[in-house]
């Protein structure tokens, strides 16, 4: 059973950095996609990005607009979404869910009730 587990979110100020990492665990073999999604209050959801594993293949949401960037470690078991230029309307509860799937570029997380998603960590960013 493939579990995910999100940590890293926290305060800062505009313009500045905050990496977030997703722990992934229970892994298949055959391979995993994952990715970091996002809600503030009163907005919908929006995909930041999903990550092919191992393969590393990774897309983003088209606010990112190279902001940020992931990567996963060299176990491939983390996924870490370091993020820059930190905007107020950056400010949400970002989560890691997989597998999460790119259809002409658009990243969908999995449906509800499949896959794995983990706990959400709150990112707030003062202007």
């Amino acid at each position: 059973e493939v579990q995910l587990q999100a940590s890293g979110g926290g305060f800062v100020q505009a313009g500045g950095s905050l990496r977030l990492s997703c722990s992934a665990s229970g892994l298949p073999e055959t391979g995993y996609s994952i990715g970091w999604f996002r809600q503030a209050p009163g907005k919908e959801q929006e995909s930041v990005s999903c990550m092919s594993i191992p393969d590393g293949t990774t897309y983003y949401g088209d606010f990112v607009k190279s902001r940020f960037t992931v990567a996963s470690d060299n176990t491939k078991s983390a996924v870490d979404l370091q993020m820059t230029d930190l905007k107020p309307e950056d400010a949400a509860v970002y989560w890691c869910a997989g597998p999460c799937t790119v259809i002409g570029g658009t990243i969908w997380p999995p449906h509800d009730g499949l896959g794995a998603r983990g706990r959400g960590t709150q990112v707030t960013v003062s202007s």
